[in-house]
């Protein structure tokens, strides 16, 4: 008979312990347990990273992560997205529709690297993989590279284990140059730029991609 592994049955969704149809409201008791749940979820999935990255480094004397960002998206933010894509504000349509509440970025030194941490990540225990997206190999009509991935997250408090969402975008140091340059642009332009600001945006990534090729190659040849 196989024995049940202890808080098996307390495996939840962030969703099945918040009323169904609460409304969000930013300065509410709900909202900041999910956010509190939603930060450690980051804190878990970040000491992870952290020690593949010191694994490399001591054991296989390789730079394969620069460094890493994380941040949890602003009320204010979520609730743009969710009326612009037409959802109901409620805190289950939040946790269920928005995967990028909270978010972690992966800063790696070449191209390559980019798909060595998306395959880490898959592996990583308790981890689960949910979507991806390669804007590596096939960038956005804009010229934005990364790598995305939505992952599902342990978080063990005391009463309960719960599955939470983390989006994971892994980008060379170049790319993310790149994706904050025009972000910055974007906003300062409140979300419009000019088709010539655009065109040359395009231009510069594609340069970006050149130069990323070229330092795999250079690495090669070190």
């Amino acid at each position: 008979m196989k024995q049940k592994v202890k808080g098996e049955e307390t495996l939840l969704k962030i969703e099945n312990f918040i009323e169904k149809q609460e409304p969000i409201k930013a300065n509410d008791k709900t909202y900041e347990k999910i956010i509190f749940i939603y930060s450690v979820a980051i804190k878990e999935l970040l000491t992870k990273l952290e020690i593949l990255k010191d694994e490399f480094k001591i054991f296989y004397d390789y730079d394969i992560i620069d460094h890493i960002q994380t941040r949890i998206k602003k009320p204010e933010s979520i609730i743009k997205k969710m009326q612009d894509k037409g959802y109901e504000l409620t805190y289950q349509m939040m946790i269920e529709n928005i995967n990028d509440i909270a978010g972690i970025r992966v800063i790696c030194p070449l191209k390559k690297d980019i798909f060595s941490v998306r395959n880490l990540v898959e592996k990583l225990p308790g981890i689960r993989l949910l979507k991806e997206k390669d804007y590596v190999t096939n960038p956005k009509k804009s010229g934005y590279s990364s790598y995305h991935l939505i992952v599902e997250v342990p978080v063990t408090l005391s009463q309960r284990i719960i599955y939470v969402k983390v989006e994971i975008q892994i980008r060379t140091m170049a790319m993310d140059f790149w994706a904050s340059l025009e972000h910055k642009m974007k906003y300062k332009a409140k979300g419009t730029i000019t088709k010539k600001t655009s065109k040359e945006l395009i231009e510069y990534a594609k340069i970006i991609t050149k130069l990323d090729n070229k330092m795999m190659l250079l690495n090669k040849e070190v």
